[in-house]
């Protein structure tokens, strides 16, 4: 198993140019169907989840051909998903546009997902205000 490192300096700089990231801050909440039109539906979900040691160009290329890749990769973000390819980007990929992500957008605090309560609910019993 490999151990994810956190992104240097330059690769977060790049990444905030990245056209991908771009898209996922435009697409960002616009369309909350976008899971049933994903291109992905079509394909075995193993594709897009290949061992560490396998190439992901499989799930790039397919990726990058769909309709819905800036919501796919802002919901990665937002819920900080680093395992599997999600919106063209590997998760090497995703680490540095997580960092630059959490500068780029507000959380919405009574954003709700599929882990349970408000994200400002889970973010004030994580971290006690004193």
């Amino acid at each position: 198993m490999t151990r994810a490192r956190m992104p240097r300096p330059h690769e977060v700089a790049a990444a905030r140019r990245d056209p991908r990231l771009l898209r996922a801050v435009r697409e960002r909440r616009q369309d909350d169907a976008w899971r049933t039109r994903g291109t992905c539906q079509s394909v075995d979900p193993e594709t897009f989840f290949p061992a560490p040691n396998e190439p992901a160009d499989a799930a790039v290329a397919l990726c990058r051909s769909c309709d819905v890749q800036g919501s796919c990769l802002a919901w990665a973000l937002d819920v900080g998903d680093c395992h599997g390819v999600w919106g063209a980007t590997t998760p090497r990929e995703r680490r540095a546009m997580l960092v630059a992500w959490r500068g780029e957008v507000e959380p919405d605090p009574d954003a709700v997902d599929d882990a349970g309560p408000p994200v400002r609910d889970r973010l004030l019993t994580l971290v006690p205000l004193s």
